[in-house]
């Protein structure tokens, strides 16, 4: 049975604050944990249903495990239908990206992307085309929110993510920059070479103007019909898909 005080804290880990004041953030469901465990990131405990025992593979001894019942378990996790476990994991040490990580590779920038599904099925995107960086503005949305977590299904703990100063960084780098705009030349046309960024804008408003001058290679998606725009993280897996099948490895 798990305390009171045991109860409040993780209950507090569903808030931003005290995930920053405590440097610890939550992931929910077998699958997430299993592709959590052998990763760079350091679980600190799990709580699970009795049933769900028996499916964690080898576990450091460094972690705590915790059996609760059904009710402990609505009362800490942070979804409507809970999912029979849950861990609590160490956010890593934040630390700037440089240019030689950015070199032979194609990263995504995010120029303040709000909504945290979006923001988790991109990261799962990267990660299914190869993509290892995610850089993202400072007033992109936390990339611990539960609601991102979940979007990924496990593929953070594959992809790096970095949080700072978009336009310095974008103003250091020697590689080239894409970005996905309306005014952009065909993506079926362009030529992405072996290397480069890829940015991405804001749901509502797209790239930023501070942003949008450091843009040498402006892209958009060719459309067909009548819709006024396209989802980022859809935008993001076309654009993506794209630059894996032409880029040379």
């Amino acid at each position: 049975m798990l305390s009171k005080s045991q109860i409040g804290f993780i209950k507090s880990l569903h808030q931003k604050k005290f995930r920053k004041e405590n440097g610890i953030f939550i992931i929910e469901g077998i699958k997430s944990i299993i592709e959590f465990v052998p990763s760079a990131y350091q679980i600190h405990s799990i709580y699970y249903l009795a049933e769900y025992k028996s499916l964690l593979p080898n576990l450091p001894s460094n972690i705590k495990l915790f059996e609760v019942n059904n009710a402990e378990l609505d009362k800490i996790s942070t979804l409507q239908a809970p999912q029979g476990i849950l861990a609590l994991v160490h956010i890593p040490k934040s630390v700037p990206v440089n240019d030689k990580v950015l070199k032979n590779t194609f990263s995504i920038l995010l120029d303040g992307v709000q909504d945290p599904g979006n923001l988790g099925t991109i990261i799962r995107t990267a990660d299914w085309f190869g993509f290892k960086n995610v850089i993202c503005s400072l007033n992109t949305v936390e990339v611990y929110n539960p609601k991102t977590i979940q979007a990924t299904m496990g593929s953070l703990c594959r992809v790096n993510i970095f949080y700072q100063d978009v336009s310095e960084l974008l103003e250091k780098v020697n590689i080239p920059i894409f970005g996905a705009l309306l005014e952009g030349k065909s993506s079926y046309e362009m030529e992405w070479g072996n290397e480069g960024i890829l940015i991405l804008g804001n749901e509502g408003q797209g790239i930023t103007t501070e942003v949008k001058k450091f843009i040498q290679f402006p892209v958009t998606i060719p459309r067909v019909g009548l819709a006024e725009s396209l989802n980022v993280a859809i935008s993001a897996g076309i654009l993506c898909s794209d630059i894996s099948r032409n880029f040379k490895k």
